[in-house]
């Protein structure tokens, strides 16, 4: 009897690092599973749609959080400067609009049209994607390089350095890894600390 109860006992502990595993989310040089969300026009957006580009830059984000308002234009310069060259931005709102106010499908609409988003703006419903990802913050980016038709995970982190200041970053850790990819160079960064708000959910 006592060996049945600390195999069942092993059985237990063993399942739960599995799951604390699976529940951290993608590292470095992953690949990423396919993922299809609603864009603000309605329309699906899958990852596999990017399938003829070198890379993604997926980003999290949302309407209400002032950190992802801060970043909003430096998100929609990135976009501008590296999906000509093969790496478009795609962000994801993965927050609750039932616990986030102002979170909601409707008002990314009209966050969408009012800052001219030059990217799909999609929308996690039911949370499923963003916990794959390890997603906490708002914004929080991952960028995917392409590896014969694989999404495979290269930096996640933070997009720069100063926040609040655009004017004084000093370190662009999107664009500055974005360019080794495009160069086959060595990334200097792979991860960072993502500064933001975090991502709001129902609680259990």
């Amino acid at each position: 009897m006592k060996a049945f109860k600390s195999i069942l006992l092993l059985a237990v502990v063993a399942l739960s690092f599995s799951f604390i595993g699976k529940k951290d989310g993608y590292k470095i040089g992953d690949k990423v599973d396919n993922f299809t969300l609603k864009n603000i026009d309605g329309k699906m957006v899958s990852l596999d749609d990017y399938k003829d580009k070198k890379g993604v830059i997926v980003v999290f984000t949302c309407n209400h959080c002032p950190y992802s308002k801060m970043y909003e234009n430096r998100i929609i310069a990135i976009d501008q400067k590296f999906k000509d060259k093969g790496y478009p931005v795609v962000a994801i709102n993965p927050n609750d609009p039932s616990v986030s106010k102002g979170d909601d499908f409707e008002s990314m609409k009209i966050r969408a049209k009012n800052k001219e988003f030059t990217f799909p703006y999609l929308f996690d419903d039911g949370q499923k994607v963003y916990p794959k990802f390890g997603a906490t913050k708002t914004p929080h980016v991952f960028i995917l390089e392409n590896k014969n038709n694989d999404f495979v995970l290269s930096y996640i982190g933070a997009i720069d350095d100063n926040a609040r200041d655009p004017k004084n970053v000093s370190e662009l850790y999107v664009e500055d890894a974005v360019n080794n990819l495009i160069e086959g160079k060595p990334l200097k960064r792979m991860e960072t600390k993502a500064i933001g708000c975090s991502i709001k959910t129902k609680k259990a």
